[in-house]
């Protein structure tokens, strides 16, 4: 295998002599942004890797690789030998299942590569990237990534392995490149660091928005943060699905669902989006079995004046089983429109008021249970609320109760046979582990 390597490598160093089109934004004027991505590989997909020109990565990447266009520059850092090979160039976007049965399917999210003239390697990639702050969710771009492909020029001493034949042409294609660079310095569709999924069930999300655009309107009475879709998105769809809110309000899921590459259907009984359908949640005008993931923020009683319309479930107290069952009809309807063994998540919160708690997220929860079987519940962060100020928070002090500090995300899926047959016992083998003195 590693014969095979080498050889592979010095096939790809001699690459390509020609250089890309850079891409140009869709109103045709002037290039958009030149990003730098490193990918990752081991010393067996190395050799994959070069030889198909394709670099791959799994979901936990996937939102990087989406993001990638063509004309952007490429590295590939084997983790085991802990050397960086560049420089590589996008010949195609980032995209889902290019060729799907690489790495028997293991590594989807996928681009298109080639060499930047001739190949280099570079020693000590660990330290290299660590020194200069550079992780795989964090692009290079501008200056930074002008400095970077400095590394890569032909004389630098650290180079590992150089063809000196073609060194002329792979300094002339990275001059290019920086001349680009340079060209597109000021565009600003960049962004400095593409999140990563949350790992545990506690979300916090100090902004409302991510990205270069907003997703939804921040002014909008509450307001979707925009990362509690993007990571219900990367947890469980793929590129190309079709994602449905019946309760859009201001479209935060829509503008979240363009930025990551899904299809999206919003409604709402009051649109505040000129992509949101006019419709009403408890009548959902959609096919059995058709999306691939639902995503409900409804209200969580009277407390918030999201609209005037008649018919508006957030007119009604939660205090009253009416808000309950009019709640249900959307969970029946959400139930019939999504896909066998998709998921849904349904934020919500709790109420207390006039010295009265009402444990909205509960309620929701049981009902839930009834068509669908939980995945999980998750935490999130209240932020941005009116009375988080210190006139309220001196209020809760004084008078001994507790504003509301959290929602719950609850996370259902579609299960054919859930409460239709007993659950077998399952035996759990735990491990303890000896608590430090």
């Amino acid at each position: 295998m590693q014969d095979n390597v080498n050889s592979l490598k010095n096939t790809v160093c001699r690459g390509s002599t020609t250089s890309l089109h850079p891409s140009q934004n869709e109103s045709g004027g002037g290039y958009t942004a030149i990003r730098g991505f490193i990918f990752a590989c081991t010393q067996k997909s190395e050799y994959e890797c070069l030889n198909r020109l394709l670099f791959c990565t799994d979901q936990v990447y996937g939102p990087i690789v989406v993001r990638i266009r063509q004309g952007d520059l490429l590295f590939l850092n084997n983790v085991e030998t802990n050397m960086l090979h560049g420089v590589f160039k996008a010949t195609s976007d980032g995209g889902f299942n290019i060729q799907p049965n690489v790495f028997n399917g293991k590594y989807p999210y996928q681009v298109q590569v080639q060499p930047l003239g001739q190949m280099t390697s570079l020693t000590n990639a660990k330290s290299l990237l660590q020194k200069r702050g550079i992780k795989r969710n964090t692009p290079l771009f501008g200056e930074r990534l002008g400095d970077f492909l400095d590394l890569f020029m032909p004389q630098q001493s650290r180079l590992a392995s150089i063809d000196r034949s073609d060194s002329h042409n792979t300094r002339e294609l990275i001059t290019q490149e920086k001349q680009r660079i340079r060209d597109s310095i000021h565009k600003v569709d960049v962004e400095t660091e593409i999140p990563l999924v949350e790992p545990t069930t506690f979300w916090d999300f100090p902004k409302q928005s991510y990205g270069s655009t907003p997703k939804g309107n921040n002014r909008y009475p509450g307001v979707t943060p925009a990362l509690i879709i993007y990571n219900m998105l990367w947890r469980y769809t793929k590129p190309g699905d079709l994602v449905v809110d019946p309760m859009c309000g201001s479209g935060t899921t829509i503008d979240v669902c363009k930025a990551e590459k899904r299809r999206a259907i919003g409604y709402d009984i009051a649109p505040a989006h000129p992509e949101v359908i006019q419709n009403d949640a408890r009548s959902i005008p959609l096919e059995d079995k058709c999306a691939d993931m639902v995503f409900i923020d409804s209200p969580y009683g009277n407390n918030v004046s999201y609209n005037t319309h008649p018919s508006n479930i957030g007119g009604i107290s939660s205090e009253s089983d009416e808000f309950y069952g009019e709640l249900e009809k959307v969970m029946k309807e959400s139930h019939r429109i999504l896909k066998e063994g998709k998921a849904l998540g349904w934020l919500i919160g709790d109420q207390w008021v006039k010295r009265k708690f009402t444990p909205v997220g509960f309620e929701i929860y049981t009902r839930l249970c009834q068509y669908f079987e939980p995945l999980d519940i998750i935490c999130v962060l209240r932020r941005g609320q009116s009375s988080n100020t210190g006139l309220w928070l001196n209020r809760a002090r004084r008078l001994n109760f507790y504003l509301r500090g959290f929602k719950y995300l609850i996370i259902v899926s579609k299960s054919p046979s859930y409460g239709k047959r007993p659950e077998k016992d399952r035996k759990v083998e735990w491990t303890y582990y000896a608590r430090e003195r």
